[in-house]
């Protein structure tokens, strides 16, 4: 099966920074999806699964317009218990955090600005557990 990696920022330069990281690090293994709201993600992860993809990590901000990061997390979890799930922001409230790990099995919580070898490392390990 096809595996996709879905990040989910409302910072079109976040986006851009973040598939240049993870295709650096990943390559051609995985295929990337940018979505700039909750409702767009939805939207591309339909379609991937239409598509016969497996979102196999969906990295999200917490700050957004309409439904925040924690909340898609958790939906998303309830939906697709598989895939990885990465917090990754600067405004979360502590309240949120706690709700993502409890409720979403949150890989990890990585503040902005991220250290890029801190967010490869959990996103290796989120995909070695995959495997295991």
């Amino acid at each position: 099966m096809k595996k996709a990696i879905l990040c989910v920022d409302d910072e079109k330069t976040v986006l851009e920074t973040l598939q240049r990281q993870l295709s650096t690090a990943f390559g051609k293994d995985y295929y990337y999806e940018m979505a700039e709201s909750v409702v767009e993600a939805w939207e591309v992860i339909d379609d991937l699964v239409d598509q016969e993809y497996k979102v196999v990590l969906v990295i999200s901000d917490w700050l957004m317009p309409g439904e925040k990061g924690d909340t898609f997390l958790v939906n998303l979890h309830n939906k697709y218990p598989d895939s990885i799930k990465i917090l990754l922001t600067g405004q979360a409230n502590p309240e949120a955090v706690e709700n993502a790990l409890e409720n979403a099995n949150l890989l990890a919580y990585i503040p902005k600005p991220w250290n890029v070898e801190k967010l490869i490392s959990s996103i290796q390990t989120g995909f070695d557990n995959l495997k295991s």
